[in-house]
C-alpha cells in the first residue's frame, strides 16, 4: 500500500487539535489506515544519503509521519485529502461540495484535439483552479500528489500523464496533437536550451528520473504534444512540461491537462487533483471547467464532479452466478466471496502454542489426557474447548468463526469488511455495537500495529483480528501474506 509523508505539526493544524503518538495511531486505527513511520527530514535524508550522522544532512528537525493508505484512496494521498477526511471521520468537518464554476460555453477555455493523437495518446481532460494561493507547503504537496498519482493509478505515466501549468503565461485555446518528433521544438521544465523532441530523448536518457518514462513514446512515428494559441509548447506527454508555463509560489491560475490511454482514469486523476486543492482557491471547492473537442465533432466537458446514485436490482446481481435469494439469504459469509471449509477439531500442542509463537500458560488450552498421536491433542476449529472450572468436566464448548485471507497481499482490509458486514447483518437485540469495535491489542502470531480485538458495547471481546506474523507463516509453510478473524458466533446469536 502507498505511504504518504507528511509533516506532523502541519497535520495536526489542519486537524485542529493536537494528539500525542499514540492517541493519533488510535484514530488511524479506527479510520482504517495505519501511522507506519515516526522519522524527520534529517533522517530521511541521511538514509537516501547514506551518512553516517543526522547531523551531516541538511534537513531540520521536523518529525515526519510516514501513514501507510489504502491504494483505492488516490485521495489520501496527499495532506490536504488525509486531513479533511480525518476532519470529516472525527465530525468536525461536513463533507465537502465540490462544484464547477458556471461558465458559459462560449466564454468556456477549449482543448482542441487533433486525430494523430489517436495513433498514441488517445485522451486529454482538463480543468482550472482559479484564484488560488500557494505557499511552499501547499506548492510541495501539489508536486508530490502527482507525483504519487503517477506512481499509483497512472502506472508509471504509461495509462495517464499530469500537467500542470500557470495558466497566465499561456493564451487559449489550446490544441492537443500528436506530430513526427523532427518537428516539435521547446525549453523542457528546468532547462534554459530548446530541444527537437528527439534529441530530448537522448537528453533524458541519462536521467535518473525521466528516463523510466521514455519507452512509452520513444518509438511512436509522432510523440504527443500540446499547444497554446501561440503554439507555445505546455508538455510533451508522458515525459516533461515545457519551461515557459512552469507554475511558482506566485502562480494564482493553474490549468491542468491529464493525457491519458484509458478515459476513465484520466477522469479520476483530473478530479483527485482539483478536489485535493480547490479548498485554496479563491472560491473554496469550486473548479473552472474546459471543454474537449474532437476532431468528429463531439464535444465533452471537464470535470465532471456530480454526485450520483447507482441502483442495482438483486436479479441483476445474482442471476448471472444462478444463486436465488434464498440460497443468499443462508449463505451470507459464503456471499462475501470466502470458500467453506471444515478441518480438523484436534490439533497438536505445537500447532496451537509454538507456531503462533505463543506461551502454554496453561489456563485456557484443553488438553486430552491420553491421545492416540502427538498430533491431536487441543480443540482448534469449529468448536472450541476451553478450561471452565463450574463445568462439571471442566471445560466448555464455544462456537466461534474463522476466516483467513491468504494472497500477494496481506488483506487486512478484506478482512475487516468481512467483519463490518458481519456486524452490519447482526439483528438480536442484545448484540450492540458502538462505532469503533475495533480495539488495538498485542497478540504474538500478529504483526504489531497490525491487530485487533472486536469489542461489544460494554466492553465485551467478541473476536480478534490481524495481519498473520512472518515467523507463523514460515512454520506453518505458508508462502503468501495471510489475514485471520476468529469471532465468537454464540455471542452474536
Amino acid at each position: 500500500m502507498p505511504t504518504v509523508s507528511v509533516g506532523r505539526d502541519r497535520l495536526f493544524a489542519a486537524l485542529g487539535e493536537t494528539y500525542t503518538q499514540e492517541a493519533f495511531e488510535r484514530l488511524c486505527f479506527e479510520f482504517g489506515i495505519e501511522l507506519d513511520d515516526v522519522t524527520t527530514e534529517k533522517a530521511i535524508l541521511r538514509k537516501e544519503k547514506h551518512l553516517e550522522d543526522d547531523a551531516e544532512a541538511d534537513g531540520d528537525d521536523e518529525v515526519i509521519y510516514k501513514i501507510e493508505v489504502a491504494a483505492n484512496r488516490y485521495d489520501l494521498l496527499c495532506l490536504e485529502g488525509l486531513a479533511r477526511a480525518l476532519r470529516v471521520f472525527n465530525g468536525t468537518e461536513a463533507i465537502p461540495v465540490y462544484k464547477v464554476a458556471s461558465v458559459p460555453r462560449d466564454s468556456m477555455l477549449k482543448m482542441h484535439v487533433k486525430p494523430q493523437t489517436s495513433q498514441i495518446r488517445p485522451y486529454v481532460v482538463c480543468a482550472v483552479l482559479r484564484g488560488i494561493t500557494f505557499d511552499e507547503a501547499r506548492y510541495n504537496s501539489f508536486i508530490d500528489l502527482q507525483d504519487k498519482l503517477h506512481q499509483n493509478i497512472c502506472r508509471k505515466r504509461t495509462l495517464v500523464a499530469i500537467g500542470t501549468h500557470d495558466l497566465d503565461t499561456l493564451q487559449g485555446p489550446f490544441s492537443y496533437e500528436a506530430l513526427p518528433p523532427q518537428e516539435i521544438n521547446f525549453v523542457p521544465l528546468k532547462q534554459t536550451e530548446s530541444f527537437r523532441a528527439d534529441n530530448l530523448i537522448e537528453f533524458y536518457k541519462s536521467d535518473m528520473k525521466l528516463k523510466k518514462f521514455l519507452h512509452i513514446i520513444e518509438k511512436s512515428p509522432v510523440y504527443p504534444v500540446i499547444y497554446d494559441s501561440n503554439r507555445t509548447v505546455l508538455s510533451l506527454p508522458p515525459i516533461i512540461n515545457g519551461a515557459h508555463s512552469a507554475i511558482t509560489l506566485k502562480t494564482r491560475n493553474v490549468f491542468i491537462e491529464c493525457t491519458a490511454t484509458d478515459l476513465t482514469k484520466a477522469n479520476i486523476v483530473l478530479n483527485t487533483m482539483v478536489t485535493m486543492f480547490a479548498e485554496y482557491c479563491e472560491n473554496k471547492f469550486e473548479v473552472e471547467p474546459v471543454e474537449v473537442i474532437y476532431h468528429d465533432g463531439s464535444k465533452t466537458v471537464y470535470p465532471d464532479l456530480s454526485c450520483y446514485k447507482m441502483e442495482v436490482s438483486l436479479s441483476d446481481l445474482i442471476g448471472p452466478i444462478g444463486i436465488s435469494p434464498k440460497v443468499m439469504d443462508e449463505k451470507k459469509v459464503a456471499r462475501a466471496g470466502y470458500m467453506e471449509v471444515l478441518t480438523f477439531v484436534l490439533c497438536s500442542q505445537e500447532e496451537n502454542f509454538e507456531m503462533l509463537n505463543r506461551t502454554d500458560d496453561k489456563s485456557k488450552a484443553v488438553i486430552i489426557a491420553n491421545p492416540r498421536t502427538s498430533e491431536f491433542e487441543i480443540f482448534e476449529v469449529g468448536d472450541v474447548a476451553t478450561l471452565n472450572s463450574s463445568n462439571e468436566v471442566g471445560a466448555s464448548n464455544n462456537r466461534r468463526l474463522a476466516a483467513l485471507y491468504c494472497n500477494r497481499v496481506s488483506g487486512f482490509e478484506e478482512i475487516m469488511g468481512l467483519v463490518d458486514s458481519i456486524v452490519k447483518v447482526v439483528r438480536a437485540d442484545h448484540v450492540k455495537f458502538d462505532k469503533n469495535y475495533y480495539v488495538p491489542t498485542n497478540e504474538p502470531e500478529f504483526f504489531p500495529k497490525r491487530q485487533c480485538k472486536i469489542v461489544m458495547k460494554g466492553g465485551k471481546e467478541v473476536g480478534y483480528l490481524g495481519v498473520v506474523h512472518a515467523e507463523v507463516l514460515r512454520k506453518f509453510g505458508i508462502p503468501d501474506p495471510c489475514t485471520f478473524v476468529e469471532i465468537d458466533i454464540e455471542a452474536l446469536l
